[in-house]
């Protein structure tokens, strides 16, 4: 990718597009193709100092200045209260070509800034070529540090620093806190500043969001290159919280960040550019989890963590459409160990607390990871050995009953929670309102049950284990779905059932009836559902989380939390399902080549959004209005995994 002046005429332009790279333990760099920092979660090194949690923001930004003939230039851009710099005049160029890279021109002087992260270090690297024009320069780089939670803003007020220079690298501590935050320099003289700060810092993102958006740095000093006339010069800084920097060479830092990416690609063994692309942006999200010891998946850049729900669904496109089996094998082994109770953990606690239960989705969504996991690499060995028991203890308390109310009922259909709580995907919560009550019996859960005991059946037989009827219980349940769920009058299925109510919102949860590699409803039923979606959910980057026809329809997400929490579910795009209504609609259309063609076109919008918003990547959400203005976190694996998985899967046959 490849960016000019055109696509920066003014701030507000320049802010749009956003990069991200990552560590593989939880750790980014991040920043907008202008270099300012829009978000409390932009920064050069927000490390991840218990992998993949307790982020930090560590290295906000370098600011670089140049002076020519005594005269000052500033590359830099940033927003504060009634001010904006404009650096980004000089910026001539910005590539991402796997990593980010900023080209600025003054007169006749070429600078680039290249920026790489350690793969498993806490380790940013940034790389500068100077090629210098008829005068002789002074370039400047100015480290704004920073101490704080990613969540949270800073203030001078709560940050002291202490700091010592050494053999080419400042070594900055935070006050009260055993860290050390090493900052490199190859080339220049170090100049220390004397209690030296940025001040408010202008966050227009977070500003947007209702919440509080300026913070200070840190500049504990600065490092001044001399470059002579025509002359040519590398220049590698370093940032890192690792105990020693083990490698200093910026180009070979890169270089080796290249070779691991172009191995994914190779192992993957795509020729066709968008999926090369989308096990790219898959590898962002597969980190490594130390209170484990094993793989993880991260929900979302830049303020998830790693969730069950999102890691299952993800499950399939990350790491079996990417051929990256032994990360899928650690990923469901570390969910068997935790099953209690039919559940799987909706996430893991770092401070060796239970991990809490609360989704009634994501054990039945191991079901579907399971089944994946022995179609792409038929070890059942592993299955049988680490996954069969725990597979069946879920079955078990489903049908029993276990946590949260959720149980089968006397039509075999699951039930779960209650008016005050959230269990399902659509989980929106405001104080005590509810913003989508979904207790009782939802559609996509019994489709998901429906299609699991289909599984434990599949599974049971082929390694020869005796099983409790799994195949009766499914013949029960679909029949129960059908009596119960077909929406006669709307030609499509409810979206959750009590006793006393059946709500008839069109909403897609009602496509894992049909997507599921066990259907709970076919022929023509199974096409009118398609054909509701089609007509009344599908916009260009995914499904409307609810009918635009819908009474309670709210087309922005935006606003401060009480706002957009209001929208979440209620009309918001949600990139994910799109792969599920990708999978559905190749079905009732036999994988025909027509349906091949409009198929095709569900996905094309995503080369397009590879250019925007977060580059490379597929954000969380989007207005459910147009122009379906990209929203939430700006890179979400379920997104990426999804289109991934449909594309590979249900497109290209693979």
């Amino acid at each position: 990718m490849d960016f000019g002046k055109s696509s920066w005429r003014t701030y507000e332009q320049g802010i749009q597009k956003e990069w991200l790279l990552t560590n593989g333990i939880g750790g980014f760099s991040s920043s907008t193709i202008i270099g300012s920092n829009t978000r409390r979660y932009h920064g050069l090194l927000v490390a991840s100092l218990k992998p993949p949690v307790a982020r930090h923001l560590i290295l906000s930004k370098i600011d670089e200045s140049i002076t020519i003939d005594d005269e000052n230039y500033n590359l830099f851009s940033y927003e504060v209260p009634g001010f904006i710099q404009k650096g980004y005049h000089y910026l001539e160029r910005f590539q991402y070509n796997f990593l980010p890279k900023y080209v600025y021109r003054v007169k006749d002087v070429y600078i680039e800034k290249e920026i790489c992260m350690v793969y498993g270090e806490n380790t940013v690297a940034v790389v500068y070529r100077i090629i210098n024009g008829t005068r002789k320069i002074n370039l400047r780089l100015a480290p704004l540090v920073n101490f704080r939670d990613y969540h949270f803003n800073s203030s001078r007020t709560y940050m002291n620093f202490a700091k010592e220079y050494k053999g080419k690298t400042l070594t900055v501590r935070p006050t009260f806190y055993d860290i050390d935050i090493s900052l490199y320099c190859s080339e220049g003289k170090y100049k220390d500043l004397d209690d030296t700060w940025f001040y408010n810092m202008d966050y227009a993102i977070e500003r947007e969001r209702g919440l509080s958006s300026t913070e200070d740095h840190y500049i504990p000093g600065c490092f001044d290159i001399n470059i002579e006339p025509m002359e040519q010069r590398c220049v590698t800084f370093i940032g890192t919280v690792e105990k020693s920097i083990d490698c200093k060479d910026g180009q070979k830092i890169i270089n080796n960040e290249l070779k691991r990416l172009q191995s994914l690609m190779d192992k993957a063994g795509y020729k066709d550019e968008l999926a090369k692309s989308l096990v790219l942006a898959a590898d962002d999200f597969i980190v490594h989890r130390k209170s484990t010891k094993a793989k993880t998946i991260i929900a979302g850049y830049p303020w998830f963590t790693d969730w069950g729900r999102d890691t299952m669904i993800a499950f399939t496109g990350l790491t079996l459409s990417t051929r990256r089996f032994e990360d899928a094998k650690e990923i469901l082994y570390t969910f068997s160990k935790y099953i209690k109770d039919g559940l799987i953990p909706n996430m893991f606690p770092d401070g060796g607390n239970e991990p809490p239960y609360n989704s009634v989705d994501a054990p039945l969504w191991y079901f579907v990871a399971a089944k994946k996991y022995a179609d792409y690499t038929k070890d059942y060995d592993f299955i049988e050995k680490n996954l069969y028991s725990g597979l069946k203890e879920i079955i078990e308390f489903y049908t029993k009953g276990t946590r949260f109310g959720i149980k089968m009922d006397e039509d075999c259909l699951i039930t779960a929670g209650d008016k005050y709580t959230q269990l399902t995907w659509m989980d929106a919560k405001v104080g005590d309102w509810v913003v989508t009550p979904r207790h009782g019996k939802a559609v996509e859960i019994n489709a998901l049950w429906y299609n699991a005991l289909k599984v434990m059946s599949e599974l049971s037989k082929h390694l020869n284990r005796k099983f409790a009827g799994y195949d009766e219980l499914a013949q029960k349940v679909k029949e129960s779905f059908i009596k119960s769920f077909w929406n006669e009058e709307k030609q499509c299925l409810y979206d959750c059932i009590t006793k006393e109510h059946s709500d008839d919102k069109v909403r897609p949860n009602q496509i894992m009836a049909v997507s599921l590699d066990y259907p709970v409803i076919e022929g023509e039923r199974a096409k009118k559902v398609v054909d509701k979606i089609f007509s009344e959910l599908y916009t260009a980057y995914g499904l409307r989380s609810l009918s635009s026809e819908s009474d309670e329809f709210v087309g922005v997400y935006a606003g401060d939390q009480y706002r957009r929490d209001g929208a979440y579910h209620q009309g918001t795009v949600w990139t994910w399902p799109l792969g599920q209504f990708i999978t559905a609609y190749m079905k009732v259309n036999n994988y025909s080549s027509e349906a091949k063609e409009v198929a095709i076109k569900f996905i094309e919008p995503f080369i397009d959004h590879f250019q925007d918003a977060c580059l490379g990547s597929i954000s969380e959400i989007f207005d459910g209005n147009e122009p379906l203005i990209p929203r939430g976190c700006f890179a979400q694996a379920w997104s990426v995994a999804e289109i991934l998985r449909a594309y590979v899967e249900d497109i290209m046959r693979r």
